[in-house]
């Protein structure tokens, strides 16, 4: 018998598999697909059923995840080390860009004086807003990242309390401001679009202060203090050498130099589907435990999971290029992140067509080509170059639409000529997303719909939001902090079943 189960292998499944193999505990992962990762997958035409029917061989794509500014920001990656672990996280010097009308663009480049410069008259107001917060990045990611039931680790008990108990109020207040109608006081140029594009990552109404929360933590760590952090960050929002594999493949490796067992292809739809373990962790959704488990949950916890909502959606574009996007302003071809969306406007209306469950003209898209900064993704056949490019827009919930055409318009809006460029090109429409991740309920790549009330009681409003019944946790993203690639729900819930069940507490790997 087993000391632990974890059912599913995204990112949060291998956090916590890798914590709790680190503590001395037997643990096998179950994944139901032939290829492990979740959302932080990259494949190949031709991989785990040939989700990329269709593209030329030998160009890999990110399948979910492909920028991840955590990778070096999480406590939990922190804590594991990734460069220590053969992961190489390269960071363009522009994090994102937010291309706009008339052929000009906003730029958040690393460097917070030359983001502020280029905004003209935003820049102060961009600098007092997001410097703070870029000085103060790790009561911001302790805040953010927390398990909303308690106070976060260095905010009272770190090496200078009252810096990080400043930075956490100075969060909240900014939160308050973006996340409500007053988002428009500060800014009076192309700051707020800047801003706006990196709150569209929640696909959720606009203003709001669940995507308030994710704008300004995202927006510090493009600016985060170089050398602030773990050895080696060059802040930013990086990207891994090779793509978001590279994450997944160190954490298996991990798992498994402590003794840990990964089995594919082994779906788990009931109790039987599971060896027997004194602790069993899904990385699924709770509408999946709950169809697994049964009656095993108590009547008023199921009812409460089962009100726990899924939100709208996103549909995916993988691209294949013969050359770099033309992009009408040359800064935003040096960004490893696009907003494609327009003015803020533009994005609000957009943004808040698709919350009402509807298609929008010209909704938002996230682009991104990771040869920006990564050559290795370039692969040279018949004599041309070739080069992935990530791409997806938001939509209603379960839209079966095939999405390709509309985010070629929306790219070539700001990029003419992009049509002239692509290679191939293949859709994943909102409605498919769950048929290779069982999370993405309906395309809901957030697993749980990104209100303020299900960011803080996700997934119900219980002083442990991780655990179920008996040995039985959850430790998706559908469990606080939410979604995003920084392993922190697996994380928080090993560490949990590991003082419940085996009695021992683990502050760090």
């Amino acid at each position: 018998m087993d000391d632990a189960v974890v059912v599913g292998s995204g990112p949060n499944g291998l956090a916590a598999a890798v914590t709790l193999a680190r503590a001395g505990l037997s643990v096998t992962v179950l994944e139901a697909d032939e290829t492990i990762g979740g959302g932080a997958r990259t494949l190949a035409p031709g991989d785990d059923g040939d989700l990329l029917e269709g593209l030329p061989a030998g160009v890999v794509h990110d399948l979910c995840s492909a920028v991840h500014p955590m990778a070096w920001a999480s406590p939990f990656f922190r804590a594991f080390d990734l460069r220590a672990h053969g992961v190489e996280l390269l960071t363009p010097e522009v994090s994102y860009a937010q291309p706009l009308p008339g052929g000009r663009a906003a730029v958040a480049y690393r460097d917070l004086e030359r983001t502020a410069e280029g905004l003209g008259p935003d820049g102060d107001a961009w600098r007092s807003l997001l410097g703070p917060l870029a000085e103060q990045w790790e009561a911001v990611v302790a805040v953010g990242l927390g398990d909303r039931r308690s106070v976060p680790p260095g905010i009272l008990d770190g090496a200078d309390p009252l810096r990080a108990g400043a930075g956490a109020v100075r969060f909240a207040l900014a939160l308050l401001e973006q996340g409500s109608r007053a988002w428009d006081a500060r800014f009076s140029g192309d700051g707020g679009a800047l801003l706006t594009g990196v709150a569209a990552h929640t696909i959720t109404r606009l203003p709001s202060l669940s995507a308030a929360g994710t704008s300004l933590l995202l927006g510090a760590l493009a600016h985060a203090t170089p050398g602030a952090g773990p050895a080696g960050f060059d802040g930013g929002w990086a990207l891994p050498r090779g793509g978001s594999g590279a994450i997944v493949a160190a954490l298996v490796a991990d798992l498994q130099a402590h003794g840990g067992t990964v089995v594919t292809e082994h779906r788990v739809r009931t109790p039987a589907d599971l060896p027997a373990a004194r602790v069993v962790l899904f990385d699924t959704t709770p509408r999946t435990l709950l169809d697994v488990l049964g009656p095993a949950v108590g009547p008023g916890l199921r009812r409460a999971l089962e009100g726990f909502r899924h939100g709208n959606s996103a549909a995916k574009v993988d691209y294949v290029l013969s050359g770099p996007v033309p992009w009408a302003d040359p800064e935003v071809g040096r960004a490893g992140t696009v907003h494609v969306g327009g003015t803020r406007a533009e994005m609000a209306r957009a943004e808040n067509t698709v919350a009402a469950g509807r298609h929008a003209e010209r909704p938002v898209c996230l682009v991104s080509d990771p040869t920006v900064v990564d050559a290795s993704r370039r692969v040279v056949t018949g004599g041309a170059e070739l080069r992935p490019l990530w791409a997806y827009t938001h939509v209603p919930a379960g839209s079966d639409v095939d999405v390709t055409e509309t985010v070629a318009a929306q790219i070539e809006r700001f990029a003419p000529g992009f049509r002239d460029v692509v290679v191939g090109a293949r859709a994943i429409p909102a409605a498919r997303m769950a048929e290779h991740n069982q999370n993405y309920v309906g395309g809901d790549i957030s697993a749980g719909a990104a209100t303020m009330w299900q960011m803080l009681a996700r997934p119900t409003l219980r002083a442990n939001p991780y655990r179920v019944a008996g040995g039985v946790y959850l430790c998706s993203a559908s469990t606080p902090p939410g979604p995003g690639v920084h392993g922190m729900g697996g994380w928080h819930a090993a560490r949990r079943a590991l003082r419940d069940v085996f009695g021992l507490r683990v502050a760090a790997l």
